[in-house]
């Protein structure tokens, strides 16, 4: 659940998130009364919702899958989205784990986002345009922030290292 939380959080179109934010009681056949809470939610940037189950590699439980129905019929009700989450793959993981260190503000590309908008304006190898760049103890930072934030672009399905290539992100190239 962790991963997903992660990947949601770097997913642009996600402005906010909670665990285990509702939770859904109804009755069967027979009275019985059941209830459910998705793991995650995410309240997306055009105001609807995201509801989130995490799932094994097998797939949903079959009284999960059962379940399923019911919060489906209540999220699109919402006007929401509910979806299972399968594990993401783990060099995925491991590379957001890492640019999610350099989330936080502190961070950000600020002085250093024009220069790497141009550094980066042709797919290269990120050591070559950090070494360009000036000090690497100042570089490297706005890198991974501004590959955190989506501003730049790298393949997360492979492993991060510093002759990976990078690029500036098609939405910042359309905007310039």
């Amino acid at each position: 659940m962790r991963a997903q939380l992660m990947l949601l959080d770097r997913d642009p179109g996600v402005v906010a998130l909670a665990c285990r934010p509702v939770e859904l009681v109804w009755r069967k056949n027979g009275g019985r009364v059941v209830g459910h809470a998705p793991q995650l939610m995410a309240r997306l940037k055009n105001g609807s919702g995201l509801l989130v189950d995490c799932v094994g590699r097998s797939g949903p439980s079959a009284r999960l899958a059962g379940r399923a129905r019911i919060v489906t019929a209540a999220a699109e009700a919402a006007g929401w989205c509910y979806r299972f989450a399968e594990p993401p793959d783990p060099v995925l993981v491991a590379n957001v784990r890492w640019l999610a260190g350099y989330r936080h503000p502190r961070h950000g590309a600020g002085p250093w986002l024009p220069r790497l908008m141009a550094a980066f304006g042709n797919p290269r190898p990120a050591v070559e345009a950090v070494r360009e760049l000036g000090d690497p103890i100042a570089v490297w930072p706005a890198v991974f922030h501004a590959l955190w934030s989506g501003v730049l672009r790298v393949r997360l399905n492979e492993p991060l290292h510093e002759r990976v290539t990078v690029s500036v992100a098609r939405q910042e190239a359309q905007a310039a």
